[in-house]
Order: structure tokens, then sequence, then C-alpha cells
């Protein structure tokens, strides 16, 4: 039986793979008293006259919405909210797993802008984040951007923000070994859409200088009528030596490829036509753009995929969990750019360099270090940057 049918089965006998449990004993009736009524009113009147209160005397202080539209799930794309729920109480598991933060699936039944982002606003109260999740580019840049500014609490779409987390570590320690410089290297992305513009502006706050994006049609260069509004943005600040053509055409010299786009598009031709050890991450799923044995074969140095089949996986859980934990912990009114980068060094730096090798350039998915590292160096970068309230 291969993992999918596996997994469909496990998923029957789960029936579910998260539950809500009580906290408190409820056995007599004292217990009743203390936790309902008569004695919860006096909590309740308390974050009447203080909101701040609502963080202490519940759980919000570690409760995450994991929200989705059910646009963009997975590789299999626009498939309904509830289709997507078994993947938004996996998110869940993940994050009681690795950062103990308690999270729950809310699966939002339109694909309107203005109502997703008003029906999370309207809920939010009652958590401590909002991690958006599965939702279709470039839909999911306005709703985080609205929500931003309507929210007190951190938003983070993490299929732009902990992808981009992640693949800026490896780079950082992939440039470590093939020892080149990260303000000298051009990157190539193949992909436009969330992730790929995410990754882009993620990569260049930590100094890549050259960055060149591609999607289906070709290179994105400024002025195109097939940009996207964000896509337009991104072509202001990218390609600077203005390249026009196809993705071969962009990989023609570059020292990274990126992919987070669709299998199989890149050739051993596209590899070995790129400059001296070149460093790619082909992370499509479940087909990379190109299988590590034939980038290889084709010369690059450093290789890594979406896959745990193979080193060097990319993975979100690598992120997520840690920066949430990070946040809820000094009550962060926001995740911003400085929490993000103090990610990525930080987990970059759990690569010891006596352990730093072209097999080894990023913690493994499971490793238990990864969340407390993440957590902390957000908590920091927070207090630094003066968006903790704690």
């Amino acid at each position: 039986m291969d993992i999918r049918q596996e997994s469909l089965k496990k998923h029957y006998e789960w029936d579910g793979k998260i539950e809500v449990i009580s906290r408190v004993p409820i056995n007599t009736k004292e217990d009743l008293s203390l936790a309902y009524t008569p004695g919860v009113a006096e909590p309740c009147m308390e974050i009447n006259k203080d909101y701040e209160k609502s963080f202490e005397l519940t759980r919000r202080n570690n409760l995450v919405a994991v929200v989705t539209d059910g646009t963009a799930v997975l590789g299999l794309g626009d498939i309904g909210p509830e289709a997507g729920m078994p993947v938004m109480e996996g998110k869940c598991s993940l994050f009681k797993e690795f950062a103990d933060v308690d999270a729950f699936p809310i699966c939002v039944r339109s694909k309107d802008v203005d109502e997703i982002a008003k029906t999370i606003y309207l809920i939010s109260g009652s958590f401590g984040g909002i991690n958006l999740e599965d939702i279709a580019a470039p839909r999911c840049f306005e709703i985080e951007r609205k929500l931003k500014e309507m929210c007190d609490i951190p938003v983070f779409h993490d299929d732009q923000h902990g992808t981009a987390v992640i693949v800026a570590a490896a780079l950082l320690n992939a440039l470590k070994v093939v020892k080149k410089n990260i303000g000298e290297v051009k990157v190539v992305i193949s992909g436009a859409g969330s992730a790929g513009i995410a990754i882009a502006k993620h990569i260049m706050n930590i100094g890549v200088k050259n960055v060149t994006l591609c999607n289906s049609k070709g290179i994105i260069s400024k002025g195109l009528s097939t940009n996207n509004p964000e896509q337009e943005l991104m072509a202001q600040v990218t390609n600077p030596d203005n390249l026009t053509g196809k993705l071969a055409d962009a990989m023609k010299g570059a020292d990274v490829f990126l992919g987070v786009s669709a299998p199989n598009i890149v050739s051993q031709d596209m590899i070995k036509s790129m400059a001296k050890d070149p460093i790619v991450f082909a992370m499509a799923n479940p087909t990379p753009e190109i299988m590590p044995d034939l980038a290889k074969q084709a010369g690059a140095a450093v290789v890594g995929t979406g896959r745990s089949d193979f080193p060097n996986q990319i993975n979100n859980v690598l992120c997520f969990p840690g920066m949430f934990r990070g946040a809820l912990d000094c009550r962060a009114s926001e995740i911003n750019e400085e929490m993000k980068v103090a990610a990525s060094y930080a987990l970059a730096e759990l690569v010891s360099d006596d352990e730093l090798s072209a097999e080894y350039i990023i913690p493994d998915a499971i490793d238990k270090r990864v969340g407390k590292a993440v957590a902390e160096a957000v908590v920091k970068a927070a207090r630094e940057t003066g968006v903790a309230r704690l």
C-alpha cells in the first residue's frame, strides 16, 4: 500500500486529527461553579473592563486560527473549503506537536476578498493569531493586507512567509557549502504566485541583490500585460538585467534556482547552463521541477526539494510552529520582516559548521530543537522592533 492509500485508511480510523480537551476538572458542584456559572462571571467582567485581560483569563493566549477558503490546497488547486479540512487539521496537529500551540481549523465558504477578510476579523477576538493557508494568489495577498490593517494580532500566510523563511535558511547554508557571497549571486525563481513572490521579497531582505521571477509564460518584467498587480510590483525591484524570454533563458549563468511551480519543467541542459556549482531547490510537490539525481548528474552542487524522501527537505513545519510560539509568548501585535529574518538565521544556525554538507543544509522536519530556537529568535526580534506587548 502506498503512502497516499495508507493515509486515507488512517484518516478513516482517526475520525479527525484534533480534539478539544478540557484543562479543568469538573467533578463536583464547586468545580462546576468555578469553571462555569456563577463564578465565570468574574473573569467576564474583568475582560469587559480591560480587553487585554482576554489574553490572561482565557486560552486565547495560545490559540491560533488556521483559515482557508480551499482554493489552493496542496497541489490540488481549488477543491473547496471542506475538502481542505484534512490539511487544516494536519496543520493544527503540527502546531501542537512542534510548539505546543493550540490551533483550530476554520474553512470559509467564500472566494470574495472582503467577505473572507471580514469573516476572519469578526472571529479574531477568540484567537491570539491567524494562520492563513491554501488561499490562491493574488487573492491571498489582499486578504492578508486587509487583515493586517484590521487585526491587533499576528496574521501570517504560511504558504508565503513560512516557505520564504525556510528557503532563505537553506540558501544561507547552501551558499556556505559552495563558498559564494549572498550579495553577488544571481537567483532565478520559477513560480510567481504567493510563495514565489514571498521568497523573492524575503531573500532580498537577507541580502540577495539579483533576483529574476518567472511564471508559466516566462520571465516577469515591467509592463507585461499578463502581470497581475503583485507581479507588476515585483517587476519594479527584480530582473535587474532586464532579461526576456523563457525560464531556460533566465537560468543561463544563474547561481541559484528556486522552484515553487510545476513538475518536470527543468531539464539537465538548463542546469548545465547555470554558473559553476549551482544550487537547485526544486520544491514542486509531489514531483519536483527536476528530480534530484538528474540535477546532480547535470552539475548541481546542492539540491533541495519539498519531499521527505530526499535530503534537504524544505518543509514549512520548520517555521510556523516556532514563529507563532514566539509571537504568542511575547503577545506580538504582528509578525514583521525582522521576525522572519531572525527565524531564517535561527534555522540556519541549527546546522553547525561540522555538520554542514551538500546533503545537510537545513534541520530535519522532525528536529525538536527547531520550534524553541525559532520562537526565541522571534521573541528577541519582536522586542527589538517594538511589536512585543510582553
